[in-house]
């Protein structure tokens, strides 16, 4: 990899300069303000029927265009998942329903002129309910009295063993090798279960959508979305219309962390514009963004683990309860991520495993993709089980790692069979305790003054986009002046891959960077792409455009061959343009356009779509070092080290940024973040004021580096990065405050209050 010019480079964003400049660039920046504005009336209750309601009020408003009830919207249900079809996700939506499902559940639509209108007539609509029982505890759903989903047209298109009758979204059991048999022959298990609440991505901006019928009639969508052809599928789904009609781009995006890979706010200005021919707009507020969203699942994860007195863990047992909430999506999905994304790491000596799961719908929030997408609350799990285990048999847990980790070259069961062709978790595991200064930091010191420091560890992976499901593609054309356009489905969404996919164009095509103009994401005009999740983007739409760009330069060289009268195979590319091998010739860039543009049969212009039949996954270790506050039960994170194999980086700058930024988001996990209900079902943490995430004064020394595999099937030898990031942080802390505290914490957040509590209830 040493020749290469452009991939490995620390090449800035093509768009920082116009993000850290203010230019306009998100949804409202770049939508018309003279539209109108669509706001939705939520419900107060976590489980009723709609006996009544009068918009007549509301309707006379002055400003008010329309009022829609569920007597107005097609009885065809969907999904709002965007994944791609045919969806795992039930069918069990509408875009309003007789009955609501959770508090803050959509009841009617109202657009209006100005936002003042919408809101007053917001308050004049009369709505009569028959308050329902609510089923509010995941343990009580299945198979309990209160169904959340008792119609009839409910409907699931993959067989995932879902059965909307028994309050199941899905179910299943995978096993290798005889668990319980090992189980029992086992020196030590491990049993506890380890509980991972709902908790919101808090992106800068909010889900937010802009509508309007085109000149030729058909529905145009500007969206702040990961999805852009997932979106037109679903809308057509819920309107009820042909895909043909609709037409839906992306601007820039204010952050997703997976949270708009659900279409949370476009169904509601799409069927007003579609209705009344109008151009709408629907900006969620804070407070919507934080009840009426699409959280992160709320898992329970039971680990049975067993082993050795020597360390060698032979079986892994683990069973996820996973808690949709009030509809379906991404729970069939998320939850194989629980087991099929923690029990491979530790393949090297495992004897048998079993991962079995039931998601279970409620009559809370309905939840939806988060950065990690279940593996994070699976490897929250497991690591925190190999801890404990490390400490009863008095291991170094790096050591007990080191003895299990699964090693390159070997096949994992528990990860769909699929082979570690490129696996650097033991050089991550070696270089980060060397970088952290573990065997120092490792012994718990009492500072003397009520604080008292130590650390903790956990390693992770991931995958790499979906295998046999992704699809990613790009549209690579040479332009008139000789520079590139580079076409793609993929949405950047602050993740940098708008130049992440263009370094690869130009390391392809040996141009600068900046020769690589980037379009997309837009569903009439880029070629088809999975969407921007899954970690996809790099490891499978930069194939994509490695493919391409070596079909471009085919077709240049046949070109310019032509006009040097010669074969093509007598021509080589040389990055400004194509010359004789024999050096008798040579025609640049821009001569090969001019010529293509007349008399001309082959295409400047490539297309070429990849899937893969493997996920090859990105690794990571993390340590911690944290102090506590023994008066107080206060956890500050003082230093974290990270070290990830990611295949090669394609940037290393915005590798690290996304390394840095998941693993502050992790902290936010592992000491802050969670989402509570009362007894009826309300969200308490309605705001910033009550969900706190961490701030730069929460996040201690951050230090990342990387520790290259390559991955052969990937670009450049590149797997992902997006996702694992978020893994190691919260087995870590709960792994070093036990360190500090002699107390294990097998929920999450780990407050002070909790810290405080165990402390005072051991002595």
């Amino acid at each position: 990899m040493e020749n290469l010019k452009t991939v490995g480079q620390p090449v800035r964003k093509k768009d920082a300069m116009s993000l850290l400049l203010g230019k306009p660039a998100y949804v409202d920046d770049v939508t018309p303000q003279n539209c109108l504005v669509v706001k939705v009336l939520r419900s107060p209750h976590a489980h009723a029927l709609i006996e009544e309601i009068n918009t007549d009020v509301a309707q006379k408003v002055p400003g008010v265009v329309a009022v829609y009830t569920y007597k107005d919207v097609p009885q065809k249900r969907f999904t709002m998942a965007g994944q791609t079809y045919p969806e795992p996700s039930p069918y069990d939506r509408l875009i309003l329903d007789q009955r609501v499902r959770f508090v803050g559940d959509a009841v009617a639509i109202v657009a209006a002129e100005d936002e003042a209108a919408a809101d007053k007539a917001l308050k004049l609509i009369k709505v009569k309910y028959q308050v329902l029982e609510a089923v509010l505890d995941p343990h009580e759903a299945l198979d309990g009295p209160i169904l959340v989903h008792p119609e009839d047209n409910w409907r699931s298109l993959c067989p995932v063993g879902a059965d909307n009758k028994r309050n199941l979204c899905a179910s299943e059991v995978c096993s290798d090798g005889d668990v319980d048999g090992v189980l029992s022959h086992c020196d030590y298990v491990i049993d506890h279960v380890y509980h991972t609440p709902a908790c919101n991505q808090a992106m800068m901006e909010t889900f937010r959508t802009y509508t309007e019928m085109d000149p030729y009639g058909r529905l145009h969508v500007i969206s702040s979305t990961q999805i852009v052809f997932h979106v037109r599928r679903i809308l057509a789904n819920a309107l009820d219309i042909p895909k043909s009609k609709i037409h839906v781009e992306k601007p820039r995006i204010g952050g997703g962390f997976g949270a708009k890979q659900t279409v949370v706010a476009e169904i509601y200005p799409a069927f007003v514009t579609w209705k009344t021919g109008r151009a709408a707009k629907m900006i969620y507020t804070r407070e919507e963004s934080l009840i009426a969203s699409s959280p992160r699942h709320d898992m329970e994860v039971h680990v049975r683990l067993g082993a050795g007195k020597d360390g060698t863990i032979r079986a892994i047992d683990v069973y996820t309860l996973s808690n949709t909430g009030a509809y379906g999506e991404h729970g069939p999905t998320t939850v194989g991520l629980s087991g099929h994304k923690s029990i491979p790491l530790y393949t090297n000596n495992l004897e048998a495993f079993r991962f079995a799961y039931d998601v279970v719908y409620t009559n809370r929030q309905s939840a939806g993709a988060y950065r990690g997408y279940g593996a994070t609350q699976g490897i929250f799990a497991v690591e925190s089980a190999v801890n404990e285990l490390a400490d009863i048999l008095g291991m170094d847990p790096v050591a007990i790692r080191e003895k299990n980790m699964v090693r390159e070259g070997q096949v994992m069961p528990a990860y769909y069979n699929e082979k570690t062709n490129a696996c650097a978790l033991d050089r991550c595991m070696s270089r980060c305790a060397q970088l952290f200064g573990w065997e120092e930091k490792f012994h718990v010191r009492d500072m003397g003054n009520g604080k008292v420091r130590a650390a903790g560890v956990a390693m992770a992976m991931q995958g790499s986009g979906i295998s046999g499901v992704d699809v990613g593609s790009a549209t690579i054309k040479l332009s008139d002046e000789g520079f590139y356009n580079l076409s793609i489905g993929a949405a950047d969404m602050g993740t940098g891959c708008d130049t992440i996919l263009a370094q690869m164009a130009a390391e392809c095509l040996d141009c600068p960077v900046d020769n690589i103009a980037v379009f997309g994401a837009d569903s009439d005009a880029s070629p088809y792409d999975s969407g921007s999740y899954a970690s996809s983007t790099t490891y499978v739409t930069g194939k994509a455009v490695e493919r391409a760009c070596e079909q471009l330069k085919e077709n240049l060289c046949a070109i310019a061959a032509q006009m040097m009268d010669c074969k093509s195979e007598d021509v080589e590319f040389t990055g400004k343009g194509v010359r004789r091998l024999d050096g008798k010739g040579e025609v640049s860039l821009m001569d090969i356009a001019t010529k293509s543009m007349c008399g001309n049969a082959i295409p400047v212009q490539v297309t070429y779509t990849h899937t893969s039949p493997v996920s090859p996954p990105p690794f990571m270790v993390g340590m911690a070092e944290i102090e506590v506050d023994k008066e107080t039960g206060g956890v500050g994170v003082l230093d974290y080290v990270a070290v990830v194999d990611c295949g090669t980086p394609i940037n290393p700058n915005l590798a690290r940024v996304q390394t840095e930024g998941g693993i502050v988001q992790g902290i936010g996990m592992a000491l802050f973040e969670g989402i509570t209900y009362d007894e009826k079902g309300n969200l308490l943490e309605n705001s910033f004021m009550q969900y706190k995430i961490p701030t730069r004064l929460d996040m201690g020394h951050l230090r990342v580096e990387f520790e290259s595999s390559y991955e052969p099937t990937g670009p450049f030898g590149a797997k992902s990065i997006g996702e694992i990031v978020i893994n190691t942080p919260s087995p870590a802390i709960a792994h070093a405050i036990f360190r500090a505290t002699g107390v294990w914490h097998r929920e999450l957040p780990i407050t002070p209050e909790k810290v405080l509590m165990a402390m005072k209830a051991k002595g």
